[in-house]
């Protein structure tokens, strides 16, 4: 079987020959090869080196590049800007709205060690902002853009299966991209009624990419609010995202796709509350020594039907850390297939940048031999 076929297999409740193997190697890829991340530009096109490196892997392919397959376009009354430009020595990129109620601005610098685009000035800081927000976020149009979806897919070809990406949630948005954690969580307790109704009409206007995606070519979309427990708990997620989550999956399914939903963090709860929403997939599933879960207590608390993909903690791929250790991870990881078939082999999140060669190839063999049904 392709790897393609494995991971459909998976999806439609049928028992593959093996363990899918997958893997994002897009941050590790970046690095290694000192390429360009460009967070300013969509990638329309499909990056084939990128591609190339998982072929040469024979690892599956599955995360694209940012958002594809899909644009927002705004009214004539909401200016959105994007550029770079130096901030105290160092490369930035300043995202921009404004609107005829004020502007707000968000800027990520360039971080050398960690090869990435950290946000060091967080857009909205008090009410005024969120008003701005919501009327920038809810106003939106969406058009499909589906022949770069399938130019992506086509190059992908059996290596694996392009996810369409769909982003955050109206919560997600204001935790990930544009207030931060702790400047929500006193937005929560400071003006509550105001949050309330930012999540009410942003996802209003989600769903209506929601439906757009319906239509799309793609098999699966990939959701997610970059979910940890210790941040999103059961009890915050039923609050504010958890009904937002259950119409999108449930219109979905009825179009005939399956859901992953992103969970790169705290496990414990987490898992379940995700079930819950009748999501397919748990994508970045990142168990101990970084997560607080052992891979069997994930399948546990997930059940057999839900579908664990990830694996393999980022701090095990790096060549300071005994390789006897990352092969006991996969050994561990690959073990629960015992109990439930819906499984794939992958990193937990990314692979990070410095990972060893040696233990991206030991893995996908580590897969061949013990994911074998």
């Amino acid at each position: 079987m392709s790897i393609r076929d494995r991971i459909l297999c998976v999806y439609n409740g049928k028992k593959p020959d093996c363990v899918p193997f997958v893997l994002d190697l897009s941050h590790w890829f970046y690095h290694h090869y000192r390429r360009a991340w460009d967070l300013t530009m969509p990638y329309h096109k499909p990056d084939i080196d990128l591609i190339d490196i998982h072929k040469k892997f024979k690892a599956g392919f599955y995360v694209p590049i940012l958002n594809i397959g899909w644009r927002a376009v705004y009214p004539a009354d909401v200016r959105y800007s994007v550029w770079k430009e130096n901030f105290n020595g160092i490369s930035s990129i300043v995202w921009e709205y404004e609107t005829p109620f004020g502007k707000i601005r968000r800027r990520r610098i360039w971080e050398e060690k960690s090869y990435s685009w950290p946000i060091v000035d967080w857009a909205v800081k008090d009410k005024q902002g969120i008003e701005i927000l919501q009327y920038a976020l809810s106003k939106r149009e969406f058009f499909p853009e589906f022949d770069s979806y399938n130019e992506w897919n086509n190059a992908v070809g059996d290596i694996g299966i392009v996810y369409m990406p769909f982003g955050y949630s109206a919560m997600g948005m204001l935790l990930n991209l544009w207030m931060g954690v702790e400047g929500t969580i006193y937005a929560i307790c400071d003006m509550e009624s105001a949050v309330v109704e930012f999540v009410e009409a942003v996802n209003e206007n989600n769903l209506k990419l929601v439906d757009l995606l319906c239509e799309s070519p793609a098999e699966v979309i990939l959701m997610g609010d970059n979910f940890s427990a210790d941040i999103q708990s059961p009890r915050f997620f039923e609050r504010w995202s958890k009904s937002f989550y259950c119409e999108a999956i449930k219109r979905f399914h009825k179009a005939g796709k399956k859901v992953a939903v992103h969970i790169d963090g705290r496990l414990r709860g987490c898992l379940r509350m995700i079930t819950e929403t009748k999501a397919d997939c748990g994508d970045a599933i990142t168990p101990l020594p970084a997560g607080d879960l052992s891979p069997m207590d994930c399948r546990i608390e997930a059940g057999d039907d839900f579908i664990l993909s990830g694996g393999i903690s980022p701090t095990l791929w790096l060549g300071e850390v005994n390789q006897k250790k990352f092969e006991r991870a996969v050994v561990e990881w690959l073990s629960t297939k015992d109990k439930s078939f819906r499984l794939m082999a992958a990193a937990g999140d990314q692979v990070p940048p410095g990972a060893e060669i040696s233990r991206i190839i030991l893995m996908r063999e580590m897969v061949n031999h013990y994911g074998r049904f």
